[in-house]
């Protein structure tokens, strides 16, 4: 049924949760396993370069750490994953990944990193539900 799969991937709770979802429909279907971990850029900042440069430097090295715990996870049932980190808007950075790499299924969590915002201006998963061009699934933890 799903050959391709691409999950959403920030250390959060929601990201945990959606990735073993994402490696047991993997270990099911035989299908290959992608993770996508977004960088967001700042609308606006007032910090200055040195310091932006710093704060992404920390954020890649964290990124790196869970991506290499999710690959050990991964590892106990026998998959492989497939991790890609993007420098953008979580949602849109989805949404171009699952498009540009063909897949069959995008799994993301309810709720990740957005917080109080995601009432307000609408939460990744709604704005990846609306406009995905693969199956979605969102799961609840």
């Amino acid at each position: 049924m799903y050959r391709k799969i691409l999950v959403g991937f920030d250390g959060s709770d929601g990201a945990k949760a959606a990735l073993r979802h994402a490696i047991e429909l993997a270990r099911r279907f035989g299908a290959e396993l992608w993770s996508l971990s977004v960088i967001e850029t700042p609308h606006w900042a007032t910090a200055t370069v040195g310091e932006v440069d710093e704060q992404r430097r920390l954020i890649e090295e964290e990124l790196e750490r869970l991506q290499q715990a999710a690959r050990t996870q991964a590892a106990e049932f026998g998959l492989e994953i497939h991790a890609v980190t993007r420098l953008g808007h979580p949602a849109q950075l989805l949404v171009q990944e699952a498009q540009r790499g063909n897949f069959d299924l995008l799994v993301i969590g309810h709720s990740g990193r957005s917080g109080v915002w995601g009432v307000f201006l609408g939460t990744t998963a709604d704005k990846v539900v609306r406009h995905a061009p693969c199956s979605v699934l969102v799961v609840r933890w």
